[in-house]
């Protein structure tokens, strides 16, 4: 019998889902106490002790039903403590002036060996130089000039950073291919001066960035990982990285922006996804199917990850999002790309389909009640549920025995 765990740290309240067993006739006797869940059929019975930084208040119960296909629903107030962090952006861990190597995130290729930044600043939106001309009563100073870094500057954007290879410390070298590329629907001279050159990591093809015409060289924060010199290579797995270089963007933009819809677009200029963020303060855990009486919550964020000794709480951004592949939503894309409220994130097309798969695997192990908004559902089954004494009291300790018995003919 699966067990969710959905927790805001905010509003310090959790929903619990017990999953409805394969069985059709079954009685269950639940016993919740802050940080142990027993649930005892007639066939097991099963224990799982939640994290050390989640206590539940089990007088606290309230929403107890059931949706059919999920199972029982009840939520509770929670104490929810979680010091972790997403994996910092280049932002936040860069800082000049130091020497810093750069690896392709895919494979840990060494991309450039060496390399000591003096400056690190971010790039102002997209929209800047339309700004510039609003606030300026004069001509504008910065019409027609564009911002480059430096030999020994690094340009951070919202998904992507902007390095110098005009430095003689720091030509392309074995490490990294060039293969140029057009737009087949451009015209040859529009193509031509449009003309990027893709940066490919030797080692595993993977598509790093672009380097234009006047040597400047794009990467991608989704694509590479750089490091201070001398610190060896931390090997992430790929699924667990994109999704959480993905969320904290998502994060730092919607609280110095105050937006909350996003489109990301390919390299190639096609919308892949389109994202709406719903909060940033959710810890998703779920309980593991597979093992033994004993058990233990694990994370919910990674599913590759969840085995028989994972065990921890993750931070966690829920978003609703749409697929805009194979000629799919294609007018409500249209209307979100005209939209300026929304922010258009552009990452490399083969990343937005790796994305695009992460988001829809989280979704199918999503109990079926959480895997769409607005959505319709069924009529709840009637229950008969007895509490027991422990639980009569409104105001009972924090650390009271919650008993709940569930007797039914079908859960089906």
């Amino acid at each position: 019998m699966d067990v969710f765990l959905e927790i805001r740290k905010r509003l310090q309240s959790a929903l619990l889902i017990i999953r409805e067993p394969k069985q059709g006739s079954l009685t269950i006797n639940v016993s919740i106490t802050p940080s142990v869940l027993k649930i005892k059929t007639l066939e097991q019975c099963r224990e799982i002790n939640f994290p050390p930084e989640v206590r539940l208040v089990p007088s606290s119960l309230r929403g107890l039903h059931y949706v059919s296909g999920d199972g029982m629903h009840m939520r509770f107030l929670v104490q929810a403590n979680s010091d972790k962090r997403l994996i910092s952006t280049l932002s936040q861990s860069l800082q000049a002036p130091k020497c810093y190597v750069f690896y392709c995130q895919s494979c840990g290729e060494i991309i450039i060996k060496e390399r000591k930044l003096l400056r690190v600043l971010p790039l102002p939106s997209g929209n800047w130089n339309a700004l510039v001309e609003d606030w300026c009563c004069h001509p504008d100073p910065f019409a027609n000039k564009p911002l480059h870094p430096g030999g020994n500057d690094c340009f951070i954007g919202d998904t992507h950073f902007l390095v110098n290879f005009k430095s003689d410390s720091c030509v392309p070298g074995p490490e990294i291919t060039q293969v140029e590329t057009q737009h087949p629907s451009e015209s040859h001279l529009e193509s031509k001066a449009k003309a990027n050159t893709e940066i490919i990591c030797k080692r595993c093809k993977a598509m790093l960035g672009e380097t234009g015409s006047s040597g400047i060289t794009k990467f991608y924060i989704t694509e590479i990982i750089i490091q201070p010199s001398g610190r060896d290579f931390d090997m992430i797995p790929r699924s667990q990285f994109v999704q959480s270089v993905i969320a904290q963007c998502l994060v730092e933009l919607s609280s110095t922006r105050s937006t909350f819809r996003f489109t990301v677009q390919g390299h190639d200029g096609k919308t892949y996804i389109l994202m709406w963020l719903l909060n940033s303060d959710s810890l998703l855990i779920k309980s593991l199917g597979n093992s033994e009486s004993m058990q233990a919550f694990s994370l919910f964020e990674d599913m590759e990850m969840l085995d028989s000794n994972s065990i921890g709480i993750w931070n966690a951004v829920k978003v609703l999002y749409h697929p805009c592949i194979k000629n799919r939503n294609n007018e409500l894309a249209s209307s979100w790309e005209n939209d300026i409220g929304v922010h258009s994130l552009v990452l490399p097309s083969q990343t937005c389909l790796e994305l695009l798969l992460i988001l829809s695997r989280s979704n199918d192990f999503l109990p079926p009640s959480l895997q769409y908004m607005n959505s319709f559902q069924r009529l709840p089954l009637i229950l008969k549920i007895e509490f027991q004494k422990e639980a009569a009291g409104a105001r009972a300790r924090p650390g009271s025995v919650l008993n709940v018995e569930i007797r039914k003919k079908n859960w089906l």
